[in-house]
């Protein structure tokens, strides 16, 4: 891997060679080398914000879902955040957002609920969305509860994370199911034919690239379903063809990111559907970059996302 060929942000690139390898290709290996990341960071700082854990119903003939929840000591407003992590729908737990997630209960002043979805291979689509989706209407039927109205609920992913809150908008959009105020859609993977020009052209980019896409989505949908017409837009949202009555959106994509151009086509049909929508893509970036914290185009991207979540929940913009 190198740098030569792109033009990342000069912070970020200072920092790409200490930056975890990830292929996928050799999952036990991946997994373990994000663990072993998670474990070398200081334990957040949990001031301000009480952690409690509860298992809630799964789909039906399925385990139960494991629920991780966040409730800030001075909320802002009786509004709420329902997180799914990212990790390619292959990797990922809650204590790899722990950290993350303490930073938003606290700054955005939101009651936060992130859900441990199953995992592909060993569990493919659907399952990791139907946890999701059993989480969401856990939360929405005891928001109340947390002192959340539950009309006034996020939804918010990272990368395969964001997939799965834009396929978890349509899901509850056409099953008649929990109000979603918004949908934070940060680097969302969403379309499995893997054509677009970024797509293409990001084979060797850090952290995420075209053969790590590959693996997930086979990972995902199972070896031969990819590209096909067998794909459901619940897997794979690009494929929707009715976007109309979704919750309002905002879309961020990396300049250097396999990903970038299907969420900008995302963003952009959701924009022709009538759905309100903001795009940033921010420049000099790649797939995971905002790892690089103390780089002033991460701590831009993290200001955002509070300032976005914010004023989506009709809360004050703070400080």
């Amino acid at each position: 891997m190198t740098t030569v060929e792109y033009d990342f942000d000069p912070e970020l690139a200072a920092a790409i060679p200490v930056l975890p390898v990830l292929d996928v290709s050799d999952l036990p290996a991946a997994r373990a080398t994000l663990t072993e990341l998670r474990d070398q960071l200081p334990a957040p700082d949990e001031t301000g914000v009480t952690v409690t854990e509860v298992r809630v119903p799964g789909p039906e003939g399925a385990p139960d879902v494991p629920l991780r929840i966040y409730r800030p000591d001075v909320p802002a407003g009786p509004v709420g955040i329902y997180d799914v992590h990212g990790g390619g729908f292959i990797m990922g737990d809650l204590d790899g957002s722990h950290a993350a997630n303490v930073a938003i209960a606290r700054s955005v002043g939101a009651v936060l609920v992130t859900v441990d979805y199953r995992l592909a291979p060993e569990h493919r689509f659907p399952a990791g969305l139907e946890d999701c989706y059993a989480g969401l209407v856990w939360f929405a039927e005891h928001a109340e509860e947390y002192g959340v109205d539950p009309d006034r609920i996020a939804i918010h992913g990272i990368s395969a994370g964001g997939g799965l809150c834009a396929a978890l908008a349509l899901l509850a959009r056409d099953r008649g199911g929990p109000a979603i105020a918004f949908q934070y859609l940060g680097v969302p993977e969403v379309d499995d034919r893997l054509e677009t020009p970024s797509m293409r052209a990001f084979t060797d980019t850090p952290i995420w690239n075209r053969p790590n896409a590959v693996v997930s989505w086979d990972s995902y949908l199972g070896e031969g379903v990819r590209g096909t017409n067998e794909v459901s837009p619940y897997a794979a949202p690009a494929r929707a063809t009715d976007l109309a009555g979704l919750p309002p959106a905002y879309v961020s994509v990396m300049a250097f990111d396999p990903l970038r151009d299907e969420g900008i086509a995302y963003a952009l049909a959701l924009q022709a559907a009538g759905v309100p929508v903001e795009l940033h893509l921010f420049p000099g970036t790649f797939h995971g970059s905002s790892l690089i914290e103390d780089a002033t185009i991460s701590k831009r991207e993290a200001a955002e996302r509070v300032a976005v979540l914010r004023q989506a929940l009709d809360l004050p913009r703070g400080d």
